[in-house]
């Protein structure tokens, strides 16, 4: 049976095709209004971006979706989780390096109005744990406490590339972005030899030991102490290796080389992770939006943004995290690349290519190995019905209004006495020449 999934595109000519003003009026089209009641405690799931990635939705959004959880009666907070530490300069390993983050990146209390919330604690350890016999990699989840203790969530998802999961869209912000630090660990394969980067493959001869400029960085990356480079080369002990991505920005001479089939598993544990999520918030607890904009090859959590792969697409809502998803990768599948991006680079530029595969996957995985274990594990179904919204009936519920309650006030009746009170032209009016000849400004 097909999922329903709530479409409008980007483009914009009036307040009521802004891109936040089709966010709230799919949010209703949805349903997902419907799943919040009088003092309801709602979590905003969402990515906050990473230090200085520009690809991460803005503040407006979680904003609005928290100004309309409010008037719903709902107590809304935005919340993420922890990273694993998988970059040289991870800046969200731990609470206090997130909201520094955040804050930089424009996620404060006062710009989303509701508190934002670290949801697995300090070092990622506050969660709950869920039995998951009938995963197909993972046998338990660790969901992040914050959101498993929320009455409803909505995951507000910034769909893209990714380079582990292939795509990065509900599914993901479920599975990876709910899971706390120990759950991340645990999706990834982390400790496990047959399925993480500990059963890399090891070339000491390809290490240049001291010799390479950056010696010290593979020297200091890893925290459980499995890299050391000596005046000769690289040492590497593959019993303390917990796979937790750190050393890939930086040992790139091929000393370790990732597992073959490394790449496809992980999207089967995020498929994983995001049942074990549902399991844990409950079924018709959660809702769905993605925004298709901005769509970087790879995800929020690295630090940067590269060229988006193809143009804006739009806004989907859904309670099918799979139909979401689905719809998602079908759009961008249709779309043209963007000339110079990384679909042009690698020749999937035509509307009908399949794009993430070559520009997003570190490994070559498939953009469908997600949605596919999502699907077998009764997370939701690919087959979609598209409900495309040309236009919202009316501007007038997303126009500035300071007072909430309240019916928002046209322009002239706000600040007619205003103007009345304060002269603002000048006895005889404005000094101007009387004549200007624009014909050589042209």
């Amino acid at each position: 049976m097909a999922s329903t999934v709530y479409f409008m595109d980007d483009r914009a000519s009036g307040s009521q095709d802004s891109l936040v003003a089709k966010m709230l009026g799919l949010f209703d089209e949805a349903g997902l209004a419907e799943m919040i009641r009088p003092r309801d405690v709602v979590a905003i799931k969402m990515h906050m971006g990473e230090w200085n990635n520009t690809a991460y939705l803005r503040p407006v959004y979680p904003r609005a979706l928290a100004d309309k959880v409010k008037s719903l009666g709902g107590i809304p907070f935005v919340t993420d989780t922890t990273t694993m530490p998988y970059a040289v300069w991870s800046s969200r390993v731990t609470a206090v390096d997130h909201l520094i983050t955040d804050e930089r990146n424009g996620f404060t209390s006062g710009s989303v109005g509701c508190p934002v919330i670290i949801a697995d604690g300090y070092f990622g350890t506050d969660d709950v744990h869920v039995d998951m016999p009938e995963g197909l990699a993972l046998k338990e989840a660790f969901v992040s406490t914050a959101i498993a203790m929320a009455d409803v969530v909505i995951m507000l998802s910034h769909f893209k590339g990714h380079g582990v999961g292939v795509i990065g869209g509900a599914l993901k912000n479920l599975g990876v972005g709910c899971a706390s630090k120990r759950g991340k660990f645990n999706l990834h394969g982390c400790g496990d030899a047959r399925y993480s980067l500990a059963s890399s493959s090891f070339y000491p001869d390809k290490c240049k030991g001291r010799d390479c400029p950056t010696w010290e960085l593979c020297d200091q990356v890893c925290a459980f102490g499995a890299i050391h480079i000596t005046e000769s080369g690289m040492v590497f002990e593959p019993d303390k290796c917990k796979g937790c991505f750190s050393h890939r920005s930086v040992v790139t001479c091929g000393a370790l080389t990732p597992p073959k089939d490394w790449g496809e598993l992980n999207p089967v544990a995020i498929a994983d992770a995001a049942y074990g999520a549902h399991k844990a918030i409950g079924h018709g607890r959660i809702g769905y939006i993605n925004l298709a904009v901005d769509i970087s090859p790879m995800c929020d959590c690295i630090g940067y943004a590269d060229r988006p792969m193809v143009p804006n697409i739009g806004v989907f809502a859904s309670k099918d995290p799979v139909a979401i998803d689905m719809a998602c990768v079908d759009a961008v599948t249709a779309a043209p690349g963007i000339p110079g991006s990384i679909t042009e680079a690698k020749g999937v530029h035509h509307p009908g290519d399949i794009k993430h595969d070559k520009c997003s996957s570190i490994m070559g995985a498939s953009q469908y190995i997600q949605i596919k274990s999502a699907q077998k594990l009764g997370l939701g179904s690919a087959n979609y019905e598209l409900v495309k919204i040309d236009r919202l009936p009316s501007a007038l519920p997303y126009v500035f209004n300071p007072a909430a309650g309240t019916a928002p006030e046209p322009i002239g009746a706000r600040y007619s006495r205003a103007f009345k009170k304060v002269p603002f032209f000048p006895e005889g009016g404005f000094r101007r020449h009387a004549d200007t000849d624009v014909t050589d400004l042209r």
